[in-house]
């Protein structure tokens, strides 16, 4: 809107609040993180910009049906599955997703049965070693009072406080060198009070730390320190373990009693202090005892219904719109002359159904500005957009308007940016009586129910 003084944005949200990842995936112990929400309320408070909350475009209006209305749809709708690690056990009781879990603690309304199985037993077993796996290990094991003040939920406070989780073990199937957390991850897994880090093999370091890259180094710094303390002094503890791939989920009476993992060894050729080794596994397997298993290796985005009829491939392997990776929805089929890929005219995407489900809020922020950028440049450059026939632009430019009484004919009910802030007002309210920031509604059905007191 910046840039292109006269434009108009609708954004359609499938939830009756906005925010997304933001609201959903970051953890409750990181508000700082949140405070792009600010630069949201901004853009939403301009008579340019339109919020259309509890619509789930595909289901409830047609891709076809938003089409005409419309010069440039960007799709930014991010990644909805998590990937599976295909072996066997991994439906037993017991066994959750990263996913699930971070949206359980979080409030997202579709997990909030999930009932994660916290006092069956006290070790549990993350496999994978991103941020994600990091905070699934944090907040197993941060003492409850320093959670109640976060926007966590009650019911995520009251199944924490009986938990009778005291160990957490974080494997990954590469060396540290390797592994994809951050440093302020790792950081704060060393300061949660009581808790106890169990010390990683030196040998999977070079002689010199300090001859390594500066992220890498930084993070080996953090993980060699390690806490004063040790697992066996301590209540709680935790620990990663190197070079393990998942091979199977074991169980007793049909619940998780532990995960079986085959032994890996750096590839031949690779330099296992170069944080792009590769490895292989070996004759050797090892189990390590769990009542709990996450698995968090990876999201996945999915293909919207119809996005096909508006001539949008998806790539089911890599979970993404082929984009020109400024973000311009390409396909095979309209290249120019003897080119194979073109620009579908009009279609943008932005974030992890762009690029992947890899990255941070900022890097997710700076990657929406930069196709916000590119809509514009290609707007002042005359390019074609949706609705151009030879040169004449057909858009009814009518967007929400033209299919409103559609979608509410359906019986969908739309909420606008004021009946969004009429909820966040209650959750705030909520939130005081428990000293907290915000007190989120457990579903959709609570947060409607709302607009009608």
């Amino acid at each position: 809107m910046n840039k292109v003084q006269d434009a108009v944005i609708d954004m359609y949200e499938q939830l009756p609040v906005p925010y997304g990842l933001v609201r959903f995936g970051v953890a409750p112990d990181h508000p700082e993180v949140k405070n792009c929400q600010d630069t949201f309320e901004e853009v939403a408070l301009s008579p340019r910009f339109h919020y259309i909350g509890n619509v789930r475009v595909g289901y409830d209006i047609e891709l076809s049906k938003l089409e005409p209305h419309y010069d440039a749809i960007l799709f930014s709708y991010g990644a909805s599955e998590d990937r599976k690690l295909g072996i066997p056990g991994e439906d037993l009781a017991g066994v959750f997703s990263a996913r699930e879990f971070v949206g359980w603690y979080n409030g997202l309304p579709q997990f909030q049965g999930l009932q994660p199985q916290l006092r069956a037993g006290e070790q549990a077993v993350v496999i994978g070693q991103g941020n994600v796996a990091m905070d699934v290990a944090r907040i197993l094991l941060t003492p409850v009072d320093s959670l109640m003040s976060t926007d966590i939920t009650e019911q995520a406070i009251q199944t924490l406080s009986d938990s009778k989780v005291r160990s957490v073990k974080v494997v990954g199937r590469r060396g540290p060198i390797q592994a994809a957390f951050t440093v302020k991850e790792a950081r704060e897994l060393m300061h949660i009070p009581s808790v106890a880090f169990g010390p990683i093999d030196r040998s999977l370091y070079p002689p010199d730390v300090k001859k390594l890259p500066r992220v890498q180094k930084r993070i080996s710094d953090v993980l060699l320190k390690g806490t004063p303390s040790t697992p066996q002094d301590s209540a709680r503890s935790w620990a990663l373990d190197f070079l393990k791939a998942p091979k199977s989920i074991n169980a007793t009476s049909n619940h998780v009693s532990s995960v079986t993992f085959t032994m890996q060894r750096f590839a031949p050729g690779f330099d296992p202090f170069d944080h792009r080794a590769r490895v292989e596994p070996i004759e050797e397997a090892t189990t390590i005892e769990a009542s709990l298993a996450f698995r968090s290796v990876g999201y996945k985005s999915t293909a919207l219904p119809g996005l096909s009829d508006l001539g949008v491939p998806f790539d089911n392997k890599l979970g993404i719109i082929p984009n020109d990776v400024h973000g311009r929805v390409i396909t095979p089929s309209t290249g120019p002359g003897g080119l194979t890929a073109g620009h579908v005219h009009g279609l943008y995407c932005a974030g992890w159904v762009k690029r992947g489900p890899t990255g941070v809020i900022a890097s997710t922020m700076n990657d929406a500005f930069a196709s916000a950028d590119i809509i514009a440049k290609d707007w002042e450059s005359d390019v074609p957009f949706l609705n151009d026939v030879q040169g004449e632009n057909k858009s009814t430019k009518l967007g929400w308007d033209a299919v409103k009484e559609q979608v509410m004919s359906r019986g969908v009910r739309p909420l606008s940016w004021k009946d969004w802030k009429v909820i966040d007002h209650a959750e705030r309210e909520r939130g005081k009586e428990k000293g907290k920031n915000r007190e989120k509604f457990p579903s959709v059905e609570e947060m409607l129910k709302v607009l009608d007191a």
